[in-house]
């Protein structure tokens, strides 16, 4: 039986040997983590991808992920480390059901988050990603906005652009909006001392309680440059031990037991050496038709962001 380190090893020795790019979100666990060649949220992965010299790029994270690195290179060999992980926001809405509101709301702009099927891209203006969302919303020429599917973040959002007309959809990341008021004001209580980080996709109540609101990797960054020593963390568990090995001298809570994404916890240290061996991960293949009709929100996310 190997142990961690052993396998890591390996999986490393296998990577040089195979050209292979290896993506972690950082919701995965921190000995995949280790292994990889960049951590990050979604979008940031994907351009990683695009600017990295290996033909193969192995995402350790979910299906929309995969698909927008393949997005933006289609010329790399694309492999998801665990075919069951998705991401349960990314399907709340099919094509036809957006093609539906659209008709419903003409002349709207249909902005998409981020964590969106490809399909669900090839139907939309422009993609957003937490952390550029506002900004984008705000460049925006279009006054009348339909932001799919998180209407969490896109409540978010619209308070802070005001002079938008914003129409959300009922939707969104089931694990950061399970999170309830009551869950945040007894963190609070008992944890006095400590600021309270929160992620956009949580509900208006716990959002209004916050001291900082933003992305993964705003939440880690806002943590480790902070004179402050205490932290509630309100985005998914595993960002409490990773920020737990980059900065032992502070102290990180959960805002709740419950912040588990089970899809992201689908993929294993073994997975990734078996992707890596050649021996399981799901490649990702995506028409020309799609791949291109879905970059163009991807380009204009870009160009306004």
């Amino acid at each position: 039986m190997s142990t961690t380190r052993e396998l890591q090893d390996e999986i490393r020795k296998l990577k040089q040997e195979k050209d292979i790019c290896i993506l972690a979100h950082a919701y995965q666990s921190h000995d995949i983590l280790e292994v990889a060649d960049y951590i990050g949220d979604s979008y940031g992965l994907s351009e990683k991808a695009a600017a990295a010299p290996q033909k193969t790029v192995l995402m350790c994270g979910v299906r929309f992920m995969a698909e927008t690195v393949k997005i933006l290179s289609p010329e790399k060999k694309v492999l998801l480390s665990h075919s069951e992980a998705d991401c349960p926001m990314a399907r709340q809405l099919d094509v036809e059901q957006v093609q539906a509101l659209k008709a419903k709301y003409p002349g709207y702009a249909v902005v998409a988050y981020i964590n969106t099927t490809a399909d669900l891209k090839t139907v939309s203006d422009v993609c957003v990603t937490s952390a550029s969302a506002v900004k984008i919303v705000r460049n925006m020429k279009e006054k009348n906005i339909l932001f799919i599917p998180d209407c969490n973040l896109g409540a978010w959002v619209a308070k802070q652009v005001p002079e938008k007309k914003i129409q959300l959809v009922q939707g969104g990341c089931p694990v950061h909006a399970a999170i309830t008021k009551q869950e945040a004001l007894a963190a609070r209580k008992k944890y006095p001392g400590a600021e309270l980080l929160v992620h956009p996709e949580c509900v208006a109540d716990v959002v209004e309680m916050a001291d900082y609101i933003g992305s993964t990797t705003g939440i880690m960054n806002y943590a480790k440059n902070s004179d402050h020593q205490e932290f509630i963390i309100g985005t998914e568990n595993s960002i409490i031990q990773h920020l737990q090995f980059e900065c032992p001298d502070k102290r990180f809570y959960p805002l709740s037991k419950h912040l588990v994404c089970r899809d992201m916890k689908l993929t294993t240290l073994a997975d990734v050496y078996h992707c890596v061996k050649g021996d399981t991960g799901e490649e990702i293949t995506l028409s020309d038709e799609v791949r291109l009709a879905a970059k163009k929100c991807l380009d204009a996310m870009l160009e306004l962001g």
